[in-house]
């Protein structure tokens, strides 16, 4: 019996989806609009990895980017305990109807990232941003325990947030915006008794364990080794073959058999291409 014929990777159509959603958003994710640049994010770090940016104004985008940030207008508001970073849309950045919080500044932790991550790959001197407003600011939104909300108005803390306060401060070279040592203990925290990484201290096991490896990884060069016990981790990594959100009653799926992967290429497993952390993309792409 012939083998069936190998499906062919469609390449020229990703490359055209994602050069669309790189420059405008389709009417099929309007609901997705206040994460216009996280969505944005996704597209230029695929063009990427498929070596296809020069299809984009890679200058059109830092600028429509910068668009996004928020800036105090006096030096004496960075007292204020607002976060100035990035807007995640043009949405967020009207005026708030809440009268608790009147205040026009819709800056997102994740929006901050993406923001980041696309100034990054797209070849702008992220030096030539207002970097100190953004991290003065967001030790704001650091909380007691080490973790850090995405917003100055308050929301969920987990370690999604804790990695990207982390990835920020790694990609802006100052580490001035976090308390590293709090941060650090967070991180720890979240490690269960199997090895894997949980969102928050004493939840299950998550195929999101890329985080807590991944943001000790960050700041290996300032601070002692972590106390993360890899022998562990790499053996909850590799229980099972694929890897799915949780490790139970679940199928693997592609998204977390990434976190997964790249889990282990931050493990050092041979035959893995080496992780840039910051960008959450393989280096050899960049």
């Amino acid at each position: 019996m012939a083998e069936p014929e190998q499906p062919e990777f469609a390449r020229e159509r990703h490359v055209l989806f994602l050069e669309v959603m790189a420059s405008k958003l389709p009417a099929d994710y309007a609901s997705q609009e206040v994460n216009h640049i996280t969505l944005a994010y996704f597209a230029v770090a695929g063009l990427s990895l498929l070596r296809e940016l020069d299809r984009v104004n890679k200058d059109q985008i830092a600028k429509w980017i910068l668009s996004f940030q928020v800036h105090p207008k006096t030096d004496s508001e960075l007292d204020n305990g607002q976060f100035y970073g990035f807007c995640g849309s043009r949405t967020t950045q009207f005026p708030s109807t809440n009268m608790k919080d009147p205040c026009q500044n819709g800056s997102h932790l994740a929006s901050t990232y993406s923001a980041l991550a696309i100034l990054k790959i797209v070849g702008y001197d992220v030096a030539n941003i207002d970097s100190k407003a953004l991290l003065s600011s967001m030790r704001n939104l650091q909380q007691p325990d080490g973790s850090f909300m995405p917003t100055h108005i308050g929301a969920e803390t987990d370690l999604r947030f804790v990695y990207c306060a982390a990835a920020i401060c790694s990609m802006l070279k100052d580490w001035t915006g976090m308390d590293k040592e709090k941060a650090k203990q967070y991180i720890l925290s979240c490690q269960s008794y199997d090895g894997g990484f949980g969102l928050v201290p004493g939840s299950e096991s998550h195929a999101l364990c890329l985080m807590g490896f991944i943001q000790v990884d960050l700041a290996s060069n300032l601070q002692e080794p972590s106390s993360i016990d890899v022998r562990l981790l790499l053996e909850w990594c590799l229980q099972y073959g694929g890897f799915t959100k949780f490790l139970y009653d679940q199928f693997p799926d592609i998204y977390h058999s990434y976190y997964g992967l790249a889990a282990l290429s931050l493990l050092e497993e041979e035959g893995l291409e080496p992780l840039c952390t910051e960008l959450g993309i393989f280096s050899a792409a960049l």
